[in-house]
C-alpha cells in the first residue's frame, strides 16, 4: 500500500474548540476529516463539489 500525502490541513479561524472539520490537499481533490478524530481518517471530494459546498455556507444555504 502506498502512503498517502495531504498538503496543509487547515481549520477555519472561526471555528471553535467544537464541532470542527479540516481541510486538506489531496492532489486535485480536498480531503475533509474531523478534528476530534483525526484517526477515524477522511473523505474525499472534488474541488468543484468543495467550492460548490462552500458558496453555499456562504449563502447560508444550510441555515443555522
Amino acid at each position: 500500500m502506498t502512503a498517502v500525502t495531504i498538503d496543509g490541513w487547515r481549520k477555519s479561524s472561526h471555528s471553535g474548540t467544537h464541532n470542527c472539520i479540516e481541510v486538506g490537499r489531496l492532489g486535485r481533490n480536498a480531503a475533509v476529516r474531523d478534528t476530534k478524530d483525526r484517526a477515524a481518517g477522511y473523505f474525499t471530494t472534488t474541488a468543484g463539489q468543495w467550492a460548490a459546498f462552500i458558496a453555499a455556507v456562504k449563502a447560508d444555504k444550510f441555515g443555522a
